[in-house]
């Protein structure tokens, strides 16, 4: 067989080590996990009770059209249910955005360090990556601009950013947004969106309809609690939806995600627990790091960008023999930090004494 060279030299999105292979590999049996920016509550009960209720309708197919779904979120966001897409995570729909538009040769423009999968399912698909360095920590929407050509094709912005916690400002964004020619498609991905208290941090809901290009992805995973269910969906005028949706696959997302997703939806208080859960969290967590005087990148989300004074591997692997999974940022070309996010309080504590144990043997 002959493969593409974009597929040959495509490296593979670096998993985290299961719980289970870190109990087996080193005998450890209270192993918390700090490295995906899940939810430490666990998922959504409303969404729980909604999934057990959908568990005697799987012999039927799912709702190909999410119509129930769509309606709570259009109700929710105020929004026609025309202008909603729905995926397999949100990760599918920036693939299905890249299916749509993205050409073999054409360029997309988006931030580095990043969600590594931005640059995979570009390369994947034959496109070219043009990747604009972060300023300060902080995605530079300014020189995105600066690198614009008659190739360019997508944007991608991820606000707050991946895995630097930073968030772009209201005014910045809205010069953007003017700059950008509309034959570019605008991809917003907003995962962490629910975390941001800084009312300067622009809101994608309030662009959808009034820039045709701006496509905004958001997801159930973070502070629903729904990551292992991979369900999310995106914002967009009613006729980039419908492109977008020509590509989608009929059953895209299964049953039992359509119904938690709907259940933790209508879970306001649950969301509202894991919002205070990360703030007072992330607020202690910053306070002993200070006190330790370990630098660390302010944030606006559930996880923090922390620098170590060694190889952030080396870190990742002592943390691991301690029972803790953090994430070392080597792959996102930052060899000397890691990225932690916010658990249980408990699990903070007994991250920070396992952090100044290895920083301190």
């Amino acid at each position: 067989m002959k493969i593409k060279k974009s597929i040959l030299d495509l490296i593979p999105y670096p998993p985290g080590k299961p719980i289970e292979e870190l109990t087996r590999e080193y005998g450890i049996q209270e192993v918390i996990k700090l490295a995906s920016n899940e939810n430490p509550l666990g998922p959504s009960p409303r969404a729980l009770g909604a999934i057990r209720r959908a568990l005697s309708q799987l012999h039927r197919y799912p709702d190909g059209s999410g119509y129930y779904l769509k309606q709570a979120l259009s109700r929710f966001l105020r929004l026609e249910p025309e202008q909603i897409l729905l995926g397999n995570g949100s990760n599918e729909i920036i693939e299905l955005a890249l299916k749509t538009f993205l050409k073999p040769g054409v360029e997309v423009i988006s931030p580095f360090p990043s969600f590594l999968v931005y640059e995979k399912a570009v390369q994947a698909l034959g496109g070219k990556n043009l990747l604009m360095p972060l300023k300060q920590f902080t995605i530079d929407l300014e020189g995105m601009m600066d690198r614009i050509n008659p190739r360019t094709r997508i944007i991608i912005i991820n606000n707050p950013n991946n895995p630097t916690g930073t968030i772009i400002k209201r005014r910045e964004w809205e010069r953007f947004l003017k700059g950008v020619p509309d034959r570019i498609l605008i991809l917003l991905d907003e995962a962490y969106i629910d975390f941001v208290e800084d009312p300067d941090c622009p809101n994608g809901l309030e662009y959808v309809n009034s820039a045709k290009n701006l496509l905004v992805i958001r997801t159930f995973s973070k502070a629903y609690g729904l990551a292992g269910l991979r369900i999310g969906y995106g914002l967009a005028q009613t006729d980039l939806a419908d492109y977008i949706n020509r590509v989608r696959q009929p059953f895209n997302v299964n049953s039992l995600a359509l119904a938690g997703a709907l259940g933790a939806l209508q879970d306001k208080a649950f969301y509202e627990k894991t919002r205070t859960l990360v703030r007072t969290g992330k607020k202690a967590l910053e306070k002993q790091l200070a006190e330790m005087g370990i630098y660390y990148v302010s944030s606006h989300t559930n996880f923090i960008l922390i620098k170590v004074p060694q190889k952030a591997q080396a870190v990742y692997e002592a943390m691991l023999k301690k029972g803790i999974i953090i994430r070392s940022m080597e792959s996102y070309g930052l060899e000397d930090y890691i990225r932690v996010n916010i658990g249980l309080p408990e699990e903070n504590r007994r991250f920070l004494r396992a952090l100044k144990q290895v920083l301190n043997r």
